[in-house]
């Protein structure tokens, strides 16, 4: 592989990663609360979905006069408050009426790929074909934020300048939240929560408004990965398959990353790397399903490493995906 193919590589596995970045980093901050939201890939459905359909509305709407980051930014906050309502149904089922939290989030998983299709499916039918964005704001999505004269940098330019902006988004909401979850009160209290809930409401801490806060903004960043994959790889075209799969990506990927936000960084891009491999560099003999295996492949092994080594930094949260029971305290 020669220089030039593999800073290819490398710029397309980031760009292919950043989805499962924002998944990931969603479901991470959901899980240290001790919520396990299994929904991921219904809400970046429906993510993927109403984030394009705002961008398309709005499109439609404005015409000519349509402003590119007006166009990011409703797409961002549709998305966004989808996931975000997708979390909430999560949180009053598990939360307050104390569901089984792996059977609500598969089904959340069902219910939200099912609306996802149906809002898609439903702007398809308004426009008699497949329902796209003008150019104009595809660039908006898919194009670099930097100069033109920092993008042309040798070598320095393709890897940290010609990325969308949803790149440097992910990257700031990650180290943010490793900073709010390591050196804040706040921090420290979320983390509580999903470690010992008992011990946590014995000090005073609301264990309910920590998990529903935990559960709807983690939500709401893992529907934005749904539309970051349907605003920039798929061409801001709603596909019916083009999420499939993506979502359980992410959620091997918190296993893989040992639920620590800064690690979703290098892992989605090793994620993103691994799942376009075979268009990258393929071999005759391997079949294509090989290749889209080896990341749950790679989180097993990752499962079992850290299962012998027994290191308290790199355990789940002790309270991850059991319901709180204040009268059993």
């Amino acid at each position: 592989m020669n220089g030039f193919s593999l800073i290819g590589l490398i710029r397309a596995a980031i760009l292919n990663g950043t989805p499962l970045l924002y998944g990931t980093s969603g479901e991470i901050l959901t899980q240290k609360s001790g919520n396990m939201n299994l929904g991921v890939e219904g809400l970046m459905f429906m993510g993927g979905a109403f984030g394009l359909c705002g961008a398309f509305v709005y499109g439609n709407a404005a015409g000519d006069n349509a402003v590119g980051w007006i166009a990011v930014l409703i797409a961002f906050l549709c998305a966004f408050l989808a996931g975000v309502a997708g979390a909430f149904i999560y949180s009053v089922l598990t939360v307050t009426l104390r569901a089984n939290q792996n059977v609500t989030g598969l089904a959340l998983t069902i219910f939200g790929t099912g609306v996802g299709q149906f809002v898609g499916e439903l702007m398809r039918l308004r426009v008699g074909g497949n329902v796209s964005i003008s150019n104009t704001l595809k660039t908006a999505f898919s194009g670099s934020i930097f100069p033109e004269a920092m993008q042309k940098i040798p070598v320095l330019g393709d890897l940290l300048f010609n990325y969308n902006i949803f790149v440097y988004a992910g990257i700031v909401i990650v180290v943010l939240m490793s900073w709010f979850m390591h050196h804040t009160r706040k921090g420290l209290y979320l983390r509580a929560v999903g470690e010992s809930p008992a011990t946590a409401d014995a000090a005073g801490i609301s264990v309910t408004r920590y998990r529903y806060a935990a559960t709807c903004l983690g939500g709401g960043i893992s529907a934005l990965g749904g539309m970051v994959h349907t605003m920039t790889i798929a061409g801001c075209v709603w596909n019916h398959n083009a999420l499939a799969g993506e979502g359980w990506v992410a959620v091997a990927l918190v296993i893989f990353c040992l639920w620590k936000p800064l690690n979703a960084l290098w892992g989605s891009m090793l994620f993103g790397g691994l799942l376009i491999l075979y268009l990258r560099l393929p071999i005759p003999f391997i079949p294509t399903q090989i290749y889209k295996i080896v990341p749950y492949i790679a989180t097993t092994i990752v499962l079992i490493l850290v299962s012998m080594r027994q290191r308290k930094e790199d355990q789940p949260p002790a309270g991850l995906g059991l319901n709180y029971f204040r009268e059993d305290r």
